[in-house]
């Protein structure tokens, strides 16, 4: 149960981030509500996760990481951003930085 409420407050995290991009600096009424609602309900999602016993560390570390590489990617895929090969670099570093985490976090 903690880890489905890690995916969906990282699914809500990405969401209101790519609504962020959307809102054009809060001059979109709707987009900028999403925004809002998205970042609170991530916010306590994560908090639930937490308090269900995953360990600080890793699930900061799983709530940030994959929600900056997926973000990265929807960005390239939607929104024209580049996706260079440092960039792509960057992903792979983040997910490898998060399976080590999660490797250590196992007693």
């Amino acid at each position: 149960m903690p880890w489905l409420l890690l995916a969906l407050a990282i699914a809500s995290e990405v969401t209101a981030t790519t609504a962020l991009k959307l809102s054009d600096g809060f001059t979109h009424l709707g987009w900028t509500t999403l925004t809002a609602l998205g970042y609170i309900t991530s916010f306590i999602l994560l908090a639930q996760a937490l308090k269900l016993q995953l360990d600080m560390g890793t699930a900061y570390a799983v709530w940030a990481g994959a929600g900056t590489a997926l973000i990265a990617l929807i960005g390239a895929a939607f929104m024209g951003e580049s996706l260079t090969p440092f960039k792509i670099g960057g992903i792979l570093l983040i997910i490898g930085g998060v399976v080590v985490l999660n490797l250590a976090a196992t007693p």
